[in-house]
């Protein structure tokens, strides 16, 4: 690829990713824009997104600007979070219903009984201590792999994982936009109850008010189940971490031996806290699996397609 020129071939796949789902996100808008509010402030918002991606490229194909070269690495961190809002205003005007009972109905299908229920008889404060800690160390995850693989400079290993790891978002967040739902902290608990119910130690109040606010619930609000972000099915937490521990297996970075327990008791957390049914942690498993097979064939096609380089397991 020649560096001095500025085509479709100087975006790397997440970049292409990264534009194909802002369009995605736009035309959604524009379909159900006489349901959702601000529909225009998403469409304007997905568009900056895109010209700030074209900017980023155009100005660091001469690889001449350290700082420039940093955020073409690190955009994607904000820009899942701001997604992630951007789905929120979304979901409920477009379902105007939640799918919890269904997702209730399979978990007692399965179990003959509400996990989260049974789970509380072995709560404690220490248990849930650690696992509300465990569960808050999701969104730093992707950040220590990227991190470990830039330290040793294996760039085209962290551009896969990178790519891995946001088509896993987006594909998780077309799973909240088909199937949202609110969660057993809402449905099959009083949430306004759970600090009682489920106490921690020191750190697990605060902890909780840090997710919630994430969630658009920040301590005072009133009916939280309304307006909280329907991002249940799939479990988010339990597909991105399952790609963690994938990635640094099969990339071979010694923080995998802290991704692997850690991530165990994150999924475990998911349910024993409250936030999630164990459908919800199958469909993240599923979810999964999907974006390993989906993202090795995007991420070569498109390298194949503009003479980049493809990515192979060693």
């Amino acid at each position: 690829m020649n560096q001095n020129n500025f085509s479709v071939s100087s975006f790397r796949a997440l970049d292409a990713l990264v534009i194909f789902f802002g369009l995605f996100l736009t035309i959604v808008n524009l379909i159900f824009s006489t349901k959702i509010d601000n529909w225009y402030i998403n469409i304007l918002a997905n568009f900056i997104t895109i010209g700030l991606i074209f900017g980023i490229v155009f100005k660091t194909r001469h690889n001449g600007n350290i700082l420039l070269e940093q955020i073409k690495f690190w955009y994607p961190v904000p820009l899942i979070f701001l997604t992630f809002k951007e789905i929120y205003t979304m979901v409920k005007p477009i379902h105007e219903f939640d799918f919890d009972e269904i997702l209730i109905d399979i978990d007692r299908l399965i179990f003959s009984a509400d996990p989260t229920h049974v789970l509380f008889r072995i709560a404690n404060p220490y248990m849930t201590e650690l696992l509300q800690i465990v569960y808050a160390t999701f969104f730093f995850l992707p950040v220590i792999l990227g991190i470990h693989l830039l330290l040793q400079k294996r760039q085209l290993e962290f551009e896969y994982a990178t790519f891995i790891i946001v088509l896993g978002f987006f594909l998780s967040y077309i799973g909240y936009l088909i199937f949202p739902a609110i969660g057993p902290r809402f449905t099959l608990h009083d949430f306004d109850s759970t600090n009682i119910e489920l106490p921690g130690l020191f750190l697990t109040n605060i902890l909780r008010e840090v997710v919630n606010a994430g969630e658009s619930i920040p301590s005072g609000t009133l009916n939280p189940v309304e307006i909280v972000q329907r991002d249940v099915f799939p479990s988010g937490h339990t597909q991105m971490t399952l790609l963690v521990m994938w990635l640094s297996i099969k990339l071979n970075v010694k923080s995998k031996y802290f991704f692997i327990p850690n991530g165990l008791l994150l999924i475990f957390s998911t349910v024993y806290l409250r936030y999630h049914y164990v459908v919800d942690v199958i469909g993240g498993v599923i979810f999964m699996i999907l974006t390993i097979w989906l993202g090795r064939f995007l991420f070569n096609w498109w390298a194949k397609k503009n003479n980049r380089e493809t990515f192979y397991f060693k």
